[in-house]
C-alpha cells in the first residue's frame, strides 16, 4: 500500500483536463453514475477523473469525449495548458471560470446563449455582457 505522504500531487493538466470533464457532464445535464455506465466504470472512478486525481488514458479519454458528444480536442483547446502554473493570479482566474460554467446559473446561461442562433444578435449580448462589466 502506498504511503499518503508519498502520493503526488495531481498534475495541473489532469486537473484541468478533469474541469473540462465535468463541465461537459453538467451542461448535457448528465449524472456522474449515468456518465459511469456509458464507459463500464463505478460512479466514483468518474469523481477520481474530475478531480484529477486519477489520470485519464488516451483511449478512455476519446471514450469520455464521445459519450458527452466532444471531439477530444475539447480537453485541450484555448490555452489553458500552454502555461498551466504560470501565476496564482492566472489560476484563479481559471478557477472561478471554470467554477462558473459549472454552477447551475452558468450552465443555464450557456444553454440559453446557444439556443440564440443569430451571429449578430449573440455579438451584441456579448457586448452588453462587457459594458456590463466595465460600469
Amino acid at each position: 500500500m502506498q504511503d499518503i505522504s508519498k502520493r503526488k500531487p495531481p498534475s495541473p493538466i489532469d486537473v484541468e483536463v478533469g474541469k473540462r470533464i465535468r463541465a461537459q457532464r453538467r451542461m448535457l445535464g448528465m449524472s456522474q453514475s449515468a456518465l459511469a455506465e456509458k464507459l463500464g466504470l463505478t460512479f466514483q472512478q468518474v469523481q477520481k477523473y474530475e478531480k484529477g486525481a486519477n489520470r485519464v488514458g488516451a483511449s478512455r479519454l476519446q471514450h469520455v469525449a464521445d459519450c458527452l458528444s466532444v471531439p477530444i480536442s475539447h480537453f485541450f483547446d484555448n490555452a489553458a495548458f500552454d502555461n498551466p502554473v504560470s501565476t496564482e493570479e492566472a489560476r484563479a482566474i481559471r478557477n472561478d471560470l471554470v467554477g462558473f460554467l459549472s454552477s447551475e446559473e452558468g450552465i443555464e446561461l450557456n444553454r440559453a446563449f446557444a439556443k440564440i442562433k443569430d451571429a449578430r444578435t449573440r455579438q451584441k449580448i456579448v457586448g452588453l455582457l462587457k459594458s456590463l462589466v466595465l460600469t
